[in-house]
């Protein structure tokens, strides 16, 4: 990451696609195409892992931090190698094509990717399969399972199951197993169709010198595969249920915190196991990235814990993590350990100590930048420093030209003006001035929201923090990012000496 270069922010879920949400087929492959022609090192992304209704289809609240999504399995490949049919893929849905409808995606996928399934099961054994079971055994025989089960008991939270299965008693497990068998090989056949996709497309990115850049919340939903089966390194009562849950206090983004109601981990319990589960974990991560941006990075040095049971996050205190012996412990494992530090909001001296002790990149997000007049501003481009990733916005913020018009105060929109020697009435100029002041700074990687690129309004927002509904929905129309389109951005990024 030390090299000077630049890249995109695009998920996979909001490429265009037939299929009412993006996916891992030709729409994917032509955006790698298009990183490519114009210079860019990176592609960035949002997790990859299953999502659902119960937590507002959010990436970052799921049923398992292994596993990965798959809706975003892509069908045109599977009739190109003959899994599927043109018929089984049946009368689509009409889909809007300018936003995930995830209650049609959902039901239609998945109906479709059972047809694959039989059609696997009537034709010839799959030596890769059985040799992508082996390989990722270590999670995919539970999770498989956890999934398995949550159909049998309606959705239901596995802490309401019956308590032979909550507890995982071995004889209640081994029976499920044995009930269950065709939906647990069926759901590990969703997660080889997967990764056989994701290992491709991110080969042919990386034969081409595009990066993935993906990202993890450092914590996982209490309703997982993860906390069912390691119950142990979570702070749970005698009935496993949370003792204390996970949030943010008042910041930028709310004035009550943050309540995200993530069971918090038992770190004494974690470095008494050398931190294997994390260690796992990131094993696996680096599976599908080549860096990852670890989300709320400050709560691995300290984290905001509230009693469980609280309505807001108001009401809870900073607990310490052994944050040095836990990363002296993950860099031993991954030497290099490419990741980014996601420091937004109220950082401390103990984080910054600790980015700079293990030299991990933090984030500057230029939106950031104006709420005051102070030539210092750590988040202005004139004062980054080298080593950090230097953003107009992520998917937590309004597009720049959503914000401009939508968010900013009048002598926060004459600040930023006047710094971009533009106009303050001139929107468009103020959006690439944003850009273009990104790539002429010192920051060795400057990501920019694809967003941005096609200077969209806040109706092309991914997330607003703390609002259920509503998010993780936008997504590219077909035809709407073209080359000519990014002239601006190619342009930009061979001035300014980023070009691959």
């Amino acid at each position: 990451m030390s090299k000077r270069a630049s890249g995109i922010l695009l998920h996979v879920s909001s490429l265009p696609s037939p299929h009412g949400i993006g996916d891992l087929g030709p729409e994917a492959y032509k955006f790698a195409d298009l990183l490519v022609e114009t210079g860019q090192t990176y592609w960035q992304m949002l997790p990859l892992n299953p999502t659902g209704p119960g937590n507002g289809n959010s990436p970052y609240f799921s049923h398992s931090a292994f596993a990965a999504n798959p809706i975003l399995i892509s069908f045109e490949i599977l009739v190109r190698e003959g899994l599927l049919s043109a018929e089984d893929l049946g009368p689509a849905p009409g889909f809007p094509d300018h936003e995930v409808d995830y209650e049609t995606v959902m039901i239609y996928k998945l109906q479709v990717l059972d047809k694959a399934y039989r059609n696997y099961k009537s034709g010839e054994d799959d030596d890769g399969f059985k040799a992508f079971c082996e390989r990722f055994s270590s999670w995919l025989e539970d999770y498989a399972l956890f999934m398995a089960l949550k159909t049998e008991y309606d959705g239901r939270s596995w802490d309401n199951w019956p308590k032979k299965l909550r507890d995982r008693e071995p004889e209640a497990l081994e029976k499920a197993r044995k009930d269950f068998s065709e939906r647990i090989e069926k759901e590990k056949f969703y997660q080889y169709l997967f990764f056989r996709q994701w290992f491709e497309l991110r080969g042919y990115c990386n034969e081409r010198g595009v990066k993935i850049v993906g990202d993890i919340p450092i914590y996982v939903s209490y309703d997982s595969a993860d906390v069912w089966l390691d119950p142990h390194i979570f702070k749970l009562d005698k009935e496993k249920k949370p003792v204390a849950v996970s949030g943010v206090p008042p910041d930028y983004f709310s004035e009550t915190g943050q309540l995200w109601n993530n069971p918090v981990y038992d770190w004494d319990v974690l470095k008494e196991t050398g931190y294997s589960w994390w260690i796992k974990r990131m094993k696996h991560t680096f599976e599908y990235f080549d860096i990852v941006r670890i989300d709320h990075f400050r709560g691995l040095v300290q984290y905001w814990e509230v009693p469980a049971g609280e309505e807001t996050a108001m009401n809870g205190e900073w607990k310490d993590v052994p944050t040095y012996d836990f990363f002296d412990a993950l860099i031993k494992e991954f030497p290099g350990f490419p990741v980014i530090a996601e420091d937004l909001g109220l950082i401390t001296d103990d984080v910054r100590e600790a980015m700079r002790h293990y030299d991990f990149p933090g984030m500057k997000v230029l939106q950031f930048a104006f709420g005051e007049e102070k030539p210092d501003h750590p988040y202005l481009p004139h004062n980054f420093v080298n080593n950090c990733v230097a953003y107009t916005g992520t998917h937590d913020n309004n597009t720049i030209k959503g914000w401009i018009k939508e968010e900013s105060a009048p002598e926060e929109r004459e600040r930023m003006a006047r710094y971009l020697g533009v106009k303050a009435g001139d929107v468009d100029a103020m959006v690439w001035g944003a850009v273009r002041a990104l790539m002429m700074s010192v920051a060795d990687m400057v990501i920019i929201p694809v967003q941005d690129i096609l200077e969209l309004d806040q109706s092309a927002r991914m997330n607003q923090p703390k609002t259920g509904r509503g998010n993780w929905k936008w997504r590219l129309k077909p035809g709407q990012l073209k080359i000519e389109d990014c002239a601006r951005l190619s342009e930009d990024t061979r001035i300014y000496g980023r070009a691959r």
